[in-house]
């Protein structure tokens, strides 16, 4: 072997074992950080009724990353210890939540509770005056003895409802119950006169019967 040729090999063999230790320092850094990251899930609720809260919004401010809970308040999110993470919900004060750092594996769990943001509005009166010279106008025009009880007797009296009734139409029901009994009477009576309660002794015994008991007085 001359002296040219075993140079190469040495250097090729001397290249090729830092190549294997490169590779075996950055699969061992990779493992490292893949080691601290955090599978993290949890519940969002409500504190005063503890309710799921859905569509909560979960923002870590480190990553610079968030998600959504879903309709059951529940969330996952892959975070690293010591992450501050945001709870944001409208009508609910904004709280944080900080990965710890002492965890020694790679899942933890949650249970995180949302307060209520009370907000004491002023006072908001509504008028269906515009001004009050006007609310005085119609204080002193107003009949007080025209109440919602006296409208609803008069608009239901009998007269008002006899007048409704007879301007209006029958409806599809109506209608064909008068055309089936029509097509009834006429096949009942196929062949002989129609039925006349004139000439029916029947009739006349319940027409005598209800006059002697008075059924027949106007109302």
């Amino acid at each position: 072997m001359t002296q040219p040729f075993a140079t190469f090999c040495f250097r090729y063999r001397i290249a090729f074992i830092f190549c294997i230790i490169a590779c075996t320092s950055l699969t061992s850094t990779a493992q490292v950080e893949d080691s601290s990251l955090i599978q993290m899930s949890g519940v969002v609720i409500a504190e005063s009724s503890l309710d799921p809260m859905p569509f909560t919004t979960v923002f870590d401010i480190s990553s610079r990353r968030g998600i959504i809970t879903d309709y059951y308040g529940y969330f996952s999110m892959v975070v690293v210890p010591g992450d501050t993470l945001l709870f944001s919900f409208y009508g609910y004060k904004t709280s944080s939540f900080i990965v710890p750092d002492s965890l020694t594996d790679n899942v933890y769990n949650i249970i995180h509770l949302m307060m209520e943001d009370t907000m004491n509005l002023p006072e908001v009166s509504v008028y269906p005056w515009p001004s009050k010279e006007n609310f005085a106008r119609a204080f002193v025009e107003m009949d007080p003895y025209d109440d919602a009880l006296r409208r609803a007797q008069r608009e239901l009296s009998g007269e008002n409802l006899a007048f409704y009734a007879a301007r209006l139409q029958t409806d599809a029901s109506a209608s064909y119950g008068n055309a089936m009994n029509q097509r009834n009477t006429k096949v009942y009576t196929t062949g002989q006169l129609p039925v006349n309660n004139l000439f029916n002794p029947y009739a006349w015994a319940k027409l005598v019967q209800d006059w002697k008991a008075g059924n027949l007085k106007r109302e």
